[in-house]
């Protein structure tokens, strides 16, 4: 089925278009919940309400982008909500601003999809993962992120800076990354 057959189809509620859009596209948006859920069943509760409101909210999907994006987009604010709902993002994220920084990601891998790394990753505290998620995997600006998750711009900057060091920490600890000897490649990050 072509994307926009599937579209057309959950645009009509069809059960055999909604499954297979699901199929297609649950096992990347599950990937994107593992990094925010504290565990597997987390993450299929992120992933389960993802998709429950990209099926409500499938008719304002205006073509302007690609669809998966757009999937993504709902099922990444959806694990934010989650978080923020049962207050897990608040009870981790010290409130210690930071003075200005200019936040780089020659500290973060380019290898952030390798499974070592994403584990790693799940070992930070959840306010410093998911500010890095947000910023060096998802994209947001720390003013983005700071809207999202209620906080200052200047604590999702800290949050992220720490973030990064403590990654770097364990990625030396788990021989995954080489101590400072090396030049680490920057990755994608916050616009």
């Amino acid at each position: 089925m072509t994307e926009e057959v599937l579209l057309q189809g959950c645009l009509q509620n069809k059960p055999a278009a909604q499954r297979a859009l699901y199929e297609r596209y649950s096992p990347k948006m599950l990937a994107v919940c593992y990094r925010y859920g504290h565990n597997r069943e987390d993450a299929e509760d992120m992933l389960q309400e993802g998709f429950i409101k990209v099926f409500s909210q499938i008719r304002t999907f205006e073509n302007r982008g690609a669809l998966e994006g757009w999937i993504r987009r709902i099922v990444v604010h959806t694990c934010i909500n989650i978080l923020k709902k049962n207050k897990k993002f608040n009870e981790s994220v010290d409130l210690i601003h930071a003075t200005t920084l200019q936040v780089r990601e020659e500290s973060i891998p380019s290898i952030m999809q390798a499974k070592e790394v994403v584990e790693c990753i799940r070992l930070l505290p959840i306010g410093y993962r998911t500010v890095l998620n947000l910023y060096a995997i998802e994209g947001f600006s720390h003013r983005e992120i700071g809207t999202m998750l209620d906080i200052e711009e200047s604590t999702s900057r800290s949050q992220y800076t720490r973030a990064k060091a403590m990654l770097e920490d364990i990625l030396i600890k788990k021989n995954i990354l080489l101590p400072k000897t090396q030049p680490l490649v920057a990755a994608s990050g916050g616009r």
